[in-house]
């Protein structure tokens, strides 16, 4: 076979890569976070805030990965640009965690959210199992029943589809994308045009609350950027992330406009035990009662459509250890008639089936966006290592507004990274001992790699 059939294959198309951003970024967050976001805060406006900070810090990343990726155009995307700039350990511990935290819990939550969405118009809300797990001053509520029997095969499904070819995964993709951001503007404008109860002052605080201080608005925050989570997949499609974060204002702003924050605060959650999120709750001031189940539809297809983009970019990760002999060789295994890393597909596949049935919707988000957040941080300050060890390597785009907006990224995620250790402590740890679990892996692959040279 000649070298280039070896390669990944490059089957998306400009408007393709565009739409896999805008979809695999939209997925559940802008459904299920804001209740979560307004227990904390209790403010509106803050939760606002949150969101624009969170799409901010998002698009920061998106523009210093945007001169890396420009630099170094390789499959594998932060493992190439850490190795490059901090060696194979540090990229290493980036694609293990990637892989066995953050790649494929973001492919779990995401078929939980589908499972979710999906049970508002049929019978899924049985619990077959239950058990509640005291750990670290937590209680880890652990269900088993026919919602996680269909995010599992969800998962299942379009793993399989995305083994057949990534032109495919690409037009599918497209049309998910499409149908989904046509279901947001329909709740959107309905409440704005068409709502009978929405009323500004709903903005305003109930009551007198008071500043939550710095630890709520970084939770808050964080639950915002599960909602943004996918900008690092193809940072060259900046547009995209403009699209995400317009999209995802307009959306807030329209849940409080048509709902008083009581009604905001009580939407689905595991804390209040809620039957609808807060955007079917929103629909239903202008689609009466059914509203909110009819909307549900568009959520099943954003989830939909999320979940297939997040399989189409994690899978590539373990692809690029492997192939540098960093993790195990089937992993580089390209199918002969698609080109696509389909033992990648399969492990991961079967990985997230496995997590999208041991944790709840936020405790899988909350335990991704920690261990993810640690590399963002890291992976954005090889910026500025690589323009001192590279400085002639050609760099077809510069990152806008460097250094300020690199710096104020790995400033804000260090942030963030302290403050989920101390707010999230089960979620946090659990991170951290899954990342660390890499290391002896690690050692072991490169004296095999060493050992065969």
């Amino acid at each position: 076979m000649d070298e280039p059939k070896r390669q990944l294959i490059r089957g998306l198309t400009a408007t393709d890569t565009t739409a896999l951003v805008v979809g695999t970024v939209i997925g559940s967050g802008v459904f299920l976070k804001t209740a979560v976001m307004t227990q904390d805060l209790r403010i509106p406006a803050l939760v606002l805030a949150a969101w624009v900070a969170a799409g901010l810090l998002s698009l920061a990343g998106a523009l210093s990965y945007a001169e890396l990726g420009a630099m170094l155009p390789e499959a594998g995307g932060e493992y190439v640009y850490l190795k490059k700039s901090y060696g194979d350990t540090a990229a290493f511990l980036f694609g293990w965690q990637r892989f066995i935290v953050a790649g494929s819990a973001s492919v779990a939550s995401l078929g939980a959210g589908f499972a979710i969405f999906l049970a508002a118009f049929l019978p899924l809300n049985a619990v077959w199992v239950h058990r509640e797990i005291s750990l670290l001053g937590q209680t880890i509520d652990w269900q088993f029943g026919p919602r996680q029997v269909v995010a599992v095969g969800a998962i299942l499904v379009l793993s399989v589809l995305n083994c057949f070819a990534v032109a495919l995964g690409g037009k599918v993709q497209s049309a998910l994308t499409l149908l989904k951001i046509g279901g947001i503007a329909f709740v959107v404008l309905g409440i704005f045009f068409f709502s009978g109860s929405a009323d500004w002052s709903h903005l305003r605080p109930a009551g007198t609350v008071a500043w939550s201080g710095g630890a709520a608005f970084g939770t808050a925050m964080l639950a915002a950027l599960w909602a943004y989570d996918g900008w690092n997949n193809m940072p060259m499609a900046i547009g995209g992330m403009l699209v995400v974060m317009a999209i995802y204002c307009l959306a807030n702003l329209a849940y409080f406009y048509a709902l008083p924050v009581a009604e905001v605060v009580t939407s689905n959650s595991t804390r209040y035990r809620a039957a609808l999120p807060v955007a079917s709750k929103a629909a239903t001031t202008f689609l009466g009662e059914y509203g909110g189940k009819l909307v549900a539809v568009a959520f099943v297809v954003s989830a939909l459509g999320a979940l297939n983009g997040s399989i189409l970019s994690n899978a590539r990760v373990p692809y690029a250890m492997a192939r540098d002999g960093l993790f195990f060789a089937r992993m580089a295994e390209l199918s002969e008639r698609t080109r696509v890393p389909v033992w990648s597909l399969v492990v991961q596949a079967v990985w997230s089936s496995l997590l999208a049935v041991s944790g709840t919707f936020d405790q899988l988000t909350d335990s991704l966006l920690f261990a993810s957040w640690i590399f963002y941080g890291l992976v954005t300050s090889s910026v500025f290592v690589l323009r001192r060890r590279m400085p002639q390597a050609p760099r077809p785009y510069r990152t806008l507004g460097y250094p300020v907006v690199p710096a104020i990224f790995v400033l804000v995620s260090a942030w963030l990274v302290v403050n989920t250790l101390i707010e999230k402590r089960v979620e946090s740890v659990t991170g951290l001992v899954l990342i660390l679990a890499g290391l002896p892996l690690f050692y072991w692959f490169r004296s095999r790699s060493q050992a065969s040279d």
